[in-house]
């Protein structure tokens, strides 16, 4: 299939997002986000933007707000495709802080992919079903092994132009995969392809050469390099002792 170039300009597309000035912040999550103010911005400056923070300091519902201005559902997938079942388990706070943001494009491409590690299994089913009922090939992504269809997804959706939302997914790549994905999102870095924001635990992933790295903490998001973040220094210190690291992780004294 021939691909469709949608701009002759780099990425990324998405210059800027801020606060709606007639947004009602306060109140229930997500709107009570301690980093979420009148005054919160976040500009886009490389092609790859890297998210990182500890667990339950909003980094996912930050990618998942982003991903609903663009018009993906909140399970993930394409635009348009709605492949889960919303009424129980699907978390829609991304799409309610969506509410409360405004986006600045230049030019506003929004052609892409939003990646939920727990929900690909069933995108992925969703599109082979779809094509199939299309009378078409399917792209078969689950007849290959976890990591290997993820990766396979990964190579043949984001060689397109567009903009790509990744949230934590090295949930089921092993550290070899993460390395086959590092490469990619690298060769996208480097010839600003397409746009990718992705939140992730991963130092691997983290490390993409260029790319923005921010920390989502309680004050806001904070540019800083690999090695300042509390996930190389966790590793780090595994890795240069593993039982001392061990014993005092057992002892809670990390």
């Amino acid at each position: 299939m021939r691909k469709t170039r949608l701009t002759n300009l780099p990425a990324p597309y998405l210059k800027r997002l801020s606060v709606r000035d007639d947004a009602s912040l306060g109140g229930d999550y997500p709107f009570n986000l301690p980093w979420l103010d009148r005054d919160f911005s976040l500009d886009f400056v490389t092609p790859v933007t890297i998210i990182v923070g500890e667990n339950g300091t909003g980094k996912s519902t930050l990618i998942e707000a982003v991903a609903a201005l663009c018009g993906y559902d909140e399970a993930g997938g394409g635009k348009g495709y709605r492949p889960l079942d919303h009424s129980l388990a699907v978390d829609r706070s991304g799409a309610l802080l969506a509410s409360a943001l405004r986006a600045s494009w230049l030019p506003k491409v929004t052609a892409g992919w939003f990646f939920r590690a727990e929900s690909f299994f069933s995108v992925a089913r969703f599109l082979d079903e779809a094509a199939r009922d299309a009378h078409a090939a399917p792209p078969d992504f689950l007849s290959w092994s976890h990591g290997e269809g993820f990766v396979r997804f990964f190579e043949e959706r984001m060689s397109r132009q567009g903009i790509y939302f990744l949230d934590e997914p090295e949930s089921a790549l092993s550290p070899k995969r993460q390395l086959e994905l590092l490469r990619l999102l690298h060769q996208i870095q480097e010839t600003a392809s397409a746009q990718i924001i992705m939140a992730t635990h991963s130092p691997i992933l983290m490390a993409v050469p260029g790319a923005r790295l921010l920390e989502i903490t309680r004050g806001g998001l904070i540019e800083t390099q690999l090695r300042q973040t509390r996930h190389f220094r966790l590793y780090q210190d595994f890795t240069s002792d593993p039982e001392d690291f061990i014993e005092r992780a057992l002892r809670d004294e990390i």
